[in-house]
């Protein structure tokens, strides 16, 4: 799906259930189908971060990841939001990660993936492709099997917060970093010491109501002042990232505004 200029894919055949990529001779093998990158020259289709010809069998489906991009070359260690100083080891259990929903072309190829199209999956299980940026690549290293994250809405009409997606394969290497047809192919990745990482995906549930980048700000901004749990929100201290870390605190917090009308 992502992800903001934090990073956000590829060509091959399925047999089996397997998908075959060639790179260099050699074969790559993605577990889930990835994130749809496909070249959309006509209209855009409500509700995805992504694209609109049809694909080659076996494509993987692709994620669009906001806020990173490879010329921003952040420290490579995670930057210290409130879920990374309170984690130690183990950086976060909670993660928030952007896509986009709407067509929006990329070197000719629509990056486009919403919520809705994790769902129409095989499985409902997609890889999250296209990270190209060191802090939210090494946030997808951190993830661990069965953790939880927000599925955001990012550079759209209305961005904010669609659903509950849980990762079900921890960080491998990024098969769409070796494909030269890809726009998040980056040749100064080596097959034998690759650059960027994936994990996969798998959708839990819609919001009961979407909760909207306004809505959270909204509580953000009262929460600096009186402490509360979103006081310190990668959201908004670390807006450009694609892939965030969350403590259980604010995690908690927006599952809690589902029962309650927007303020």
């Amino acid at each position: 799906m992502r992800h903001g200029n934090g990073g956000i894919g590829f060509w091959g055949a399925q047999r089996g259930g397997i998908l075959h990529l060639s790179v260099d001779s050699r074969i790559l093998r993605c577990s889930a189908p990835c994130r749809k990158t496909m070249p959309r020259p006509k209209k855009r289709m409500a509700g995805a971060a992504e694209p609109d010809k049809k694909e080659p069998a076996g494509k993987c489906t692709k994620i669009k990841n906001l806020g990173e991009t490879s010329t921003e070359v952040e420290n490579s260690s995670p930057q210290k939001t409130s879920a990374s100083k309170n984690c130690g080891k183990n950086l976060s259990s909670y993660w928030l990660m952007k896509s986009e929903p709407e067509s929006r072309l990329e070197k000719g190829v629509d990056v486009k993936f919403s919520i809705e199209d994790l769902k129409a999956e095989p499985k409902q299980t997609a890889c999250w492709d296209g990270v190209r940026n060191y802090q939210a690549r090494n946030f997808l290293r951190a993830m661990k099997l069965e953790e939880e994250a927000f599925f955001y809405h990012s550079n759209c009409k209305e961005p904010g917060i669609a659903g509950l997606i849980k990762i079900v394969k921890e960080a491998y290497p990024d098969h769409t970093q070796f494909e030269k047809s890809n726009p998040y192919y980056d040749p100064s990745s080596k097959e034998d010491n690759p650059k960027w990482a994936m994990v996969d995906v798998q959708f839990v549930r819609m919001m009961k109501r979407f909760i909207s980048l306004a809505e959270l700000k909204t509580h953000h901004q009262a929460h600096k002042a009186t402490g509360g749990p979103l006081k310190n929100m990668a959201l908004f201290t670390r807006r450009r990232l694609s892939i965030q870390p969350l403590t259980k605190e604010e995690f908690d917090f927006i599952l809690s505004l589902e029962e309650k009308e927007p303020s």
